[in-house]
């Protein structure tokens, strides 16, 4: 298998440009909208509403963790794009199939080496 063409990359580079600038927009409007929220949180007036804003809180902590973990994805992608090292496999070295990085255009690693990484990662937890 082959690395992208130079067309290719340019258009896996847009849509990790894209897609890098939607996650960035997403964190900032979330972090707008903890603090407007701020304010009404304080206003909790008995424990179902407390309940409430607690699970509300830790959703959107985890939504947050997730954009930002994304976003370091995407510009380590960026990153090896520069350095010329975009495309291929992180663990084995051979290069990552075209189609994967057309779907997940920040991937590190080929189909077989995600595989064993996170049948690893389920293990050891």
């Amino acid at each position: 298998m082959d690395l992208p063409s130079q067309t290719q990359l340019s258009l896996l580079r847009e849509l990790l440009t894209n897609r890098l600038a939607e996650l960035r927009a997403e964190v900032r409007a979330a972090q707008l909208a903890r603090q407007e929220t701020g304010a009404a949180a304080r206003e909790v007036t008995d424990r179902k509403d407390e309940a409430a804003q607690h699970q509300t809180e830790e959703v959107d902590s985890a939504q947050d963790e997730r954009d930002r973990d994304e976003c370091a994805q995407v510009e380590a992608a960026l990153k090896r794009l520069d350095a010329g090292s975009y495309g291929r496999c992180a663990d084995c070295g051979e290069p990552i199939a075209l189609q994967r990085l057309r779907v997940q255009p920040a991937a590190r690693r080929c189909a077989a080496c995600q595989v064993a990484h996170e049948e690893s990662q389920a293990r050891s937890h």
